[in-house]
């Protein structure tokens, strides 16, 4: 702001107009708040880099997904700093899991069309992967991440009913709960609890979905990123054999 500032007057001026014309207005120093500096360039880079860095991932659910598979693998990948959506199959967002518990999607598979990820990963459950496999939305997500080379993984009942029913597996070595392996036109890693075959990913059930989870946040990332999840998780000895 300006304020105004009189110089010196000198005495032997008697008369108001001499004293008026003596009195001379300028800026004063500005003594307020300093202007904010702008943000510093290697700050605003940093920031940057960042949020490219970002990895969206979609993991869709429906009625009777099951519950440790669904929850593990958004928790892990978020964890990892993965933008992930919880994405329903079902008409709501509301879905209630194998075991009754109900959870609230971020969003309608539906509204997801045309959209990017880095990573679509399927929990199984039944007949939550019944719902996963009915979804014409969903294929379309599914078949649009394989034809682009992008991550796609399923773990539990869907790498058969989902994944190979669909023939995104074809007779690529791949991996389901026991209980469905049987589907899988390639019995080579059945016993395995992790498998990767070009870029898709597959796995067994509840007991294996942690490591599965980390698995994907190594190959989104690199295995440092995967270990550092890991740690602060005190996740049992020799989980790493599913970065192998």
């Amino acid at each position: 702001s300006l304020h105004a500032r009189a110089h010196p007057i000198d005495p032997s001026l008697q008369s108001c107009d001499q004293m008026q014309s003596a009195l001379r207005l300028q800026p004063a120093l500005n003594l307020g708040t300093p202007p904010l500096r702008a943000a510093r360039p290697h700050l605003k880079r940093s920031r940057e880099l960042r949020t490219m860095a970002a990895k969206r991932v979609l993991v869709p659910i429906g009625n009777g997904s099951e519950d440790i598979e669904s929850v593990t693998l958004v928790d892990v990948l978020r964890r990892a700093g993965a933008e992930v959506t919880l994405a329903s199959v079902e008409s709501g967002l509301e879905v209630t899991f194998a075991r009754k518990v109900k959870v609230l999607a971020d969003a309608l598979i539906g509204d997801l069309s045309g959209q990017t990820f880095d990573l679509v990963a399927l929990p199984g459950g039944m007949p939550g992967a019944e719902r996963l496999r009915d979804s014409a939305e969903l294929l379309v997500i599914m078949r649009k991440q394989k034809e682009e080379g992008r991550l796609l993984a399923a773990v539990c009942a869907s790498p058969s009913v989902v994944l190979h029913h669909h023939g995104l597996i074809g007779d690529a070595p791949a991996t389901a709960h026991p209980g469905f392996s049987g589907a899988l036109s390639n019995q080579e890693a059945v016993q395995q609890r992790v498998v990767r075959s070009g870029t898709v990913i597959t796995s067994r059930g509840p007991g294996t979905t942690l490591e599965f989870a980390l698995r994907l946040v190594a190959e989104l990332y690199d295995e440092k990123k995967a270990l550092d999840v890991a740690g602060p998780m005190v996740v049992a000895a020799g989980w790493e054999k599913a970065l192998e």
